[in-house]
């Protein structure tokens, strides 16, 4: 689970506008919660909390679960260097963040099944344009290079760069996560 410390003005940033930099803090400290709560329950693999810019923050020393700091200028270089430190100790790891209220265990349990069956990635693609989890039985870190973060072309480039790569994969049903206020309104609807 990648996880950035829940400081005010430092995420969730495009809700500041309707949430302030304190509502919005904490709404991503309820997310991460949730997801790690969701993560854990659904008992499919071990779960470690990666943490930025490191686990330092008292919200991270309050947990207990395994905890490993994103290391890399960008997330690609982040997910890149995560994957690269799991997957040779794993038969293949799945990255997920935590802004996905609709996210299950069912959703992670299916993930891992079509990992298992020899893909060699899985996506969940993510209804503004991005994913919601990727795994991986294999890297190559051609998948996070030069894809436009942030943007709704992140699952095409993704899309493109597992082509490339000549990766198997599966891609998921597609989720909403929470980034625009219309998401928050949805999320409380869905609880």
């Amino acid at each position: 689970v990648f996880a950035k410390a829940p400081v005010p003005g430092a995420v969730k940033t495009r809700l500041i506008p309707t949430l302030g930099e304190q509502g919005a803090a904490e709404l991503h400290a309820r997310l991460t919660l949730r997801t790690l709560d969701m993560a854990t329950q659904a008992n499919v693999a071990p779960v470690e909390l990666w943490c930025s810019p490191d686990n330092r923050h008292p919200f991270f020393r309050a947990l207990t679960l395994p905890q490993q700091n994103q290391f890399g200028p960008d997330l690609g270089a982040r997910m890149a260097h995560a994957f690269a430190a799991v997957l040779p100790e794993s038969r293949f790891a799945i990255l997920i963040g935590t802004d996905c209220p609709a996210m299950t265990g069912d959703y992670l349990r299916e993930a891992v099944t079509r990992l298992a069956q020899g893909a060699d990635a899985v996506i969940g693609p993510a209804e503004d344009g991005g994913y919601v989890l990727i795994g991986l039985s294999r890297i190559d870190a051609r998948l996070f290079e030069n894809v436009p973060w942030g943007t709704a072309g992140v699952m095409q480039a993704t899309r493109e760069r597992l082509e490339e790569c000549g990766f198997r994969w599966h891609e998921l049903p597609c989720l909403w996560d929470v980034d625009r206020a219309e998401d928050v309104n949805r999320m409380s609807i869905t609880r």
